[in-house]
């Protein structure tokens, strides 16, 4: 009788250590899981900022484009402020990516920084009068961007005043000039300048040891094997460039041959793409260069 429970004794046990170490390996891979997005940010965090304002706001610039006709599918991960949105419309190449990358930077922005900010951000125009209550608005494919006289006068004002722009995505040699073109006519006495990689902007938040480059999650798929993230035979070489104000302070930053909202609004789709360019390079450094606007803001009115 002693022997008889004895084995089932060993014969029950098997099976719940089993069941127990399937259990902790589960627990194990899914802590794996659930750290690995918060190690890759604070792998690169630094300290804490002082920000110039109580909250903040995305502000997309709406402009007239003379060619065009921007898509913004809005995509993002489980449980995202974009997540169910079909897409935008409507609108031109302003509106690329609008309004999932919008939503989800804003989500994200909150989550890392702790502002208040909307969670639905805003659409403007540059002649809009209370355009200067916002530090910071952004421009998407600047390469077809032609502004009016009276655009051309707002945007000098609004960033005279203390407010700062982000362009990005746009590509290639043929968008440069005609994006040049455009921001000479704002600016005819100030050229830009490529950024050093000790500038502020790249460690204002988090510590970005090379400039990032971001392309479409569809030439990201399509290089995978080659490494290739560029969109364009003439747009290898990723730039940042600005323009600083009188007293030293970066007021604009163009960032050339890289798509940083696409890695927002792209960031539901596929999990390699969300790891390689949404985490690690299109938050990162979309962070920064808005730590950085509202930081260095002194509207004046």
């Amino acid at each position: 009788m002693r022997m008889y429970r004895r084995a089932l004794f060993v014969i029950l046990l098997v099976p719940c250590l089993l069941i127990l170490s399937s259990c902790r390996k589960q627990d194990a891979i899914k802590n794996e899981e659930d750290t690995s997005e918060q190690n890759a940010w604070e792998r690169t965090k630094v300290g804490d900022v002082e920000f110039k304002c109580s909250s903040f706001c995305f502000v997309r610039i709406k402009y007239s484009s003379q060619y065009g006709g921007g898509y913004g599918g809005v995509r993002g991960r489980p449980g995202s402020p974009a997540r169910g949105y079909r897409g935008y419309g409507g609108g031109g190449r302003w509106a690329t990516d609008y309004p999932a990358s919008d939503l989800n930077f804003s989500a994200r922005f909150q989550e890392v920084t702790g502002l208040p900010t909307d969670p639905n951000g805003k659409v403007m125009q540059l002649t809009d009068t209370d355009l200067n209550q916002h530090p910071f608005i952004y421009i998407s494919e600047a390469g077809g961007l032609t502004l009016s006289a009276d655009e051309v006068a707002s945007l000098r004002k609004y960033l005279l005043s203390g407010g700062f722009l982000m362009v990005d995505d746009f590509w290639g040699e043929d968008e440069w000039n005609s994006f040049y073109t455009q921001i000479k006519r704002v600016f005819p006495d100030r050229e830009p300048v490529e950024l050093a990689l000790d500038h502020p902007v790249f460690s204002c938040f988090y510590k970005i040891h090379e400039k990032p480059q971001v392309c479409s999650i569809g030439h990201a798929l399509g290089g995978r094997s080659s490494g290739v993230t560029w969109e364009r035979g003439d747009a290898r070489e990723v730039h940042y460039k600005a323009l600083n104000d009188d007293k030293g302070r970066m007021m604009a930053v163009f960032c050339h041959n890289t798509d940083l909202a696409d890695g927002w609004e792209r960031e539901g789709e596929d999990e390699w793409y969300y790891r390689e360019f949404s985490l690690k390079n299109a938050y990162p450094m979309g962070i920064n260069i808005v730590v950085y606007a509202l930081t260095h803001w002194y509207p004046q009115h």
